[in-house]
C-alpha cells in the first residue's frame, strides 16, 4: 500500500486527474483510503433579492464530522454508478460528467449521488415528472407521503434511485446541479473522502427536512450569516464548507450564484493538511497557501 507520506506529496497541487489516480492505487481496505463522495449546496430566494443556503447538523454521535454543519451529501455508492441511470438523467451523460471531473469514467455517478444524499437526508428530489415536464411536487399530503416513504426506502436500499423514476415516471435534473469545487480529506484524518460540490436551486415545492438520525438540526441562512456565526462560535464546521460558503458569499442572488457555477471550470483538487505539535498531536488545518502548508 502507498505510504500515507507518499500520497501526500502526490496530491500536494495535484490536477483532479492525480488525484484519482492516487485514489485508486490506495488500498481498498484501508479504512483511511479515499472514498468518493458528493455535496450539494441547495439555494432559494428570499426577499430583498437575497439567497439562502440549507445546512444540517450531523449528530454527535456521527463516526465523521459530528456536530458539524454540513451541506447535504455523503458517499458516492455502486449503485449510483449503473448503466440504466444515464438513460433517466437530462442532459449529462456518463462521458460528458466524467469530462467535467477530469477522471476516465464513473463521473455522472456523482451527480446522481448527490440527488440520493440530497433525497435521503433533506427530503429533497432534484427530479421532473415526465408528464408534466415539471419538477417534482410534494405539495399534496398524499403525495408527500408517498415520497417520504420511498426517501426512507432508498435510504436502507430496499428501493432504487432507477426504480423510483421508473415508477414515478421521473427524470433526475442533472442538468441543473453544477460542479463547483474539489476536496480531499487530509491525510492522516481515519476517514478520508475524495468530494465533489455542487450547487442548484432549490425546488419551490419541496420543504428541505432533516432525519433525526444522521442529522439533528437544520437551517436555511445566509452564506456571510453562517461564515459570521462560525466565526462567533455558533456553528462548527469543517474548511471545505466554510471556504464553499465564502464561494456562495461573493454573490447577491441564486441567480448570479448559479450562472457563476456554470463558467467554473476545471477547479483544482484542495488537500488541507494536518498541523501537529512537536508531540504529533493534531492542532489545527492547514490550507495550501498558508506558510506552514
Amino acid at each position: 500500500m502507498m505510504s500515507h507520506h507518499v500520497t501526500m506529496r502526490i496530491l500536494d497541487g495535484v490536477t483532479n486527474s492525480d488525484a484519482a489516480s492516487v485514489n485508486s492505487s490506495l488500498d481498498k481496505s484501508d479504512k483511511s483510503a479515499l472514498r468518493p463522495a458528493a455535496t450539494v449546496m441547495l439555494i432559494r430566494d428570499i426577499e430583498n433579492g437575497a439567497f439562502e443556503v440549507f445546512m444540517l447538523q450531523r449528530t454527535l454521535n456521527a463516526a465523521f464530522a459530528g456536530g458539524m454543519y454540513v451541506f447535504p451529501g455523503g458517499k458516492v455508492d455502486e449503485s449510483d454508478g449503473i448503466e440504466e441511470l444515464e438513460q433517466l438523467c437530462d442532459g449529462l451523460d456518463d462521458e460528458h460528467a466524467s469530462g467535467l471531473l477530469e477522471i476516465p469514467s464513473g463521473g455522472l455517478a456523482y451527480w446522481v449521488a448527490a440527488i440520493r444524499e440530497c433525497f435521503e437526508e433533506a427530503g429533497v428530489l432534484l427530479a421532473r415528472s415526465t408528464k408534466t415536464n415539471q419538477i417534482i411536487a410534494f405539495d399534496q399530503p398524499a403525495i408527500a407521503d408517498r415520497f417520504d416513504a420511498a426517501r426512507l426506502k432508498i435510504h436502507d436500499y430496499s428501493l432504487s434511485m432507477v426504480e423510483l423514476c421508473r415508477s414515478e415516471d421521473l427524470h433526475l435534473i442533472t442538468d441543473s446541479i453544477h460542479y463547483v469545487s474539489h476536496w480531499i480529506t487530509p491525510v492522516g484524518e481515519a476517514r478520508r473522502f475524495d468530494t465533489r460540490f455542487f450547487v442548484a436551486r432549490a425546488p419551490e415545492s419541496q420543504e428541505p427536512l432533516h432525519d433525526s438520525q444522521e442529522t439533528i438540526a437544520s437551517l436555511w441562512v445566509r452564506p456571510q450569516e453562517a461564515l459570521d456565526k462560525l466565526a462567533r462560535g455558533e456553528l462548527a464546521m469543517f474548511p471545505p464548507t466554510s471556504e464553499n460558503l465564502k464561494f456562495l458569499a461573493n454573490y447577491d442572488t441564486s441567480d448570479e450564484v448559479l450562472a457563476a457555477a456554470k463558467k467554473v471550470s476545471r477547479p483544482v483538487a484542495i488537500l488541507p493538511r494536518l498541523r501537529t505539535n512537536s508531540d504529533g498531536k493534531v492542532i489545527g488545518v492547514l490550507m495550501p497557501g498558508d506558510p506552514e502548508y
